[in-house]
C-alpha cells in the first residue's frame, strides 16, 4: 500500500491572518521608497551616477562618436581636478579640420546666467587631443602647446 502525503496545515503564531489597513499600505510602502528616494539623490549629487553610467556606456566605438567623447571628456576633465568649473559650464569645440583618426579639441569656459564670469566671454582653458586608434588623451594644460597624458 502506497501512502498519500497528508497536507501539514500551519497556523500563524499571532492567529489568523488579517488583512492590513489603508494606512499600513501607505507607512509601509513610504519606508521602502523614502529611504531609496534618498539614497538616489545622495548618489546623484555627489557624482557617483555619473561615473557609472560613463564606465557602462562608454565603449571602443564611442570613440569615434564626438557626443558621446564629449560626455566621457567633460566627466574626465572635472572629475580629474583639471577645472573648478562645473560640468555645465564647460564648451568643447572640435576642430573640424582634423583626420577621423584624432582630433583636438578645445575646452573653454562658458560665462552664462548659471556661470560666472564676464559675460560674452569664451576664455580657452586648454586643448585637448585625442588619438581615437590609441584611446589616448593628451592636455595642454599649464603647458601651451606641449602635450601631456591626462592626470
Amino acid at each position: 500500500m502506497t501512502d498519500t502525503p497528508q497536507k501539514k496545515s500551519f497556523r500563524l503564531p499571532g492567529g489568523p491572518l488579517t488583512k492590513r489597513t489603508l494606512r499600513q499600505h501607505v507607512l509601509r510602502r513610504l519606508a521602502l521608497v523614502l529611504p531609496l528616494s534618498l539614497l538616489m539623490i545622495v548618489l546623484a549629487k555627489s557624482g557617483f551616477m555619473d561615473t557609472l553610467v560613463d564606465r557602462y556606456t562608454f565603449t571602443s566605438s564611442s570613440w569615434y562618436d564626438d557626443t558621446a567623447l564629449i560626455r566621457h571628456l567633460r566627466l574626465l576633465v572635472t572629475r580629474n581636478g583639471m577645472t573648478h568649473d562645473k560640468p555645465d559650464c564647460l564648451l568643447f569645440v572640435v576642430n573640424g579640420n582634423d583626420p577621423p583618426t584624432g582630433s583636438r579639441i578645445d575646452v573653454m569656459e562658458k560665462h552664462t546666467d548659471a556661470c560666472p564670469g564676464p559675460k560674452g566671454e569664451l576664455p580657452r582653458l586648454f586643448t585637448l587631443r585625442v588619438d581615437r586608434m590609441n584611446r589616448l588623451i593628451l592636455s595642454d594644460q599649464n603647458s601651451p602647446g606641449e602635450f601631456h597624458p591626462l592626470p
